[in-house]
């Protein structure tokens, strides 16, 4: 019999509306064949599921269950395309995981802690990770210009520390930009990370799960037409995303076993995509994505396809081994 899986999108962040790509094109591409697929929205005022007519059914929150035409029916396995909260800093894992549902995404502590800047680059020092300068701030605190200057110097980017997709961050030039840039961090999140600037190339390394085994997959270089890689550099196409990035063979290496290391040390599991910029041929980390992008342009599937592997197989094989491991 056929799987019952469920493909969740939405959610409450300000990243909803890329979710919802993301989710489409998952529900395009898993095979029919194999799984009976639902598409299911996460809002903050309901979950349904979404079918071709555009009827709503609502979701049993209980069980993560359907009614349809009077008859009940259960999900085998979701597949998480929820970029920010809840699907993206463990929530809905950890619900999932109560009711016995298995998902694709990592497990909730390991999404809790990815998701969280400053703590996930505090939980990785002690394991040699480098990464940039950084200093916490959090909503009412006193912001100390000459203080957080002294620390990481100019120029220096402020971002949102539970948020994604470049919303909420900003490039500080000059001191008296900082107030302002806390200020928009603090639109998408009440806690802030204020990091010292890194010049030199970024690169994106997806790390995967795939047919039971973890991967590196070839990285891409990023080239923003922007002053960095931004929410429009990102997704309005204002940057030019390399892959195979240019680098050297050592530096290719050095990157991959990095985040390779990464994703071994966190126990992450499915689909990861870590940010680098090299300094000195030294990658550092910028952050790690748990619940990338998965539309046809986003960085995770052109590293797919030039791996060659179809986005029908990229899909599958997260479903697979969800079940597999549940």
């Amino acid at each position: 019999m056929k799987k019952n899986i469920a493909i969740v999108m939405g959610g409450y962040s300000s990243e909803k509306e890329i979710s919802k790509k993301s989710g489409s094109v998952v529900t395009k591409f898993l095979s029919k064949e194999k799984y009976n697929v639902y598409p299911v929205l996460i809002t903050k005022n309901k979950w349904y599921y979404l079918d071709e007519l555009g009827n709503e059914s609502e979701i049993n929150k209980a069980d993560f269950s359907l009614t349809i035409n009077d008859r009940p029916l259960h999900f085998d396995c979701v597949f998480n395309a929820i970029h920010g909260t809840p699907g993206e800093d463990g929530l809905l894992q950890a619900y999932l995981e109560l009711i016995g549902i298995p998902q694709t995404a990592c497990n909730y502590y390991q999404a809790a802690l990815t998701f969280n800047k400053r703590d996930l680059l505090s939980t990785l020092k002690p394991y040699g990770i480098p990464c940039a300068t950084s200093l916490p701030y959090n909503k009412g605190d006193e912001i100390n210009t000459s203080k957080i200057i002294d620390v990481v110097g100019l120029p220096c980017f402020v971002k949102a520390n539970k948020a994604g997709s470049s919303y909420g961050i900003s490039k500080v030039y000059k001191a008296k930009e900082l107030p302002q840039a806390i200020e928009n961090a603090l639109q998408e999140d009440d806690e802030v990370i204020i990091e010292s600037f890194l010049d030199g190339t970024e690169v994106s390394v997806g790390v995967i799960t795939y047919q039971g085994e973890v991967r590196v997959l070839p990285i891409t270089e990023i080239v923003s037409d922007n002053d960095f890689f931004d929410y429009e550099a990102k997704y309005q196409g204002r940057s030019q995303e390399i892959t195979p990035a240019r680098l050297t063979e050592e530096q290719h290496k050095t990157v991959s076993e990095l985040a390779l290391k990464i994703y071994k040390v966190l126990k992450l599991k499915g689909y990861t995509r870590s940010e680098f910029i090299f300094v000195n041929n030294i990658p550092h980390l910028l952050e790690v994505n748990t619940t990338p992008g998965l539309t046809e342009e986003s960085i995770l599937p052109q590293q797919a396809k030039v791996a060659g592997i179809s986005l029908e197989e990229l899909f599958g094989s997260a479903i697979e081994d969800a079940l597999m491991n549940k």
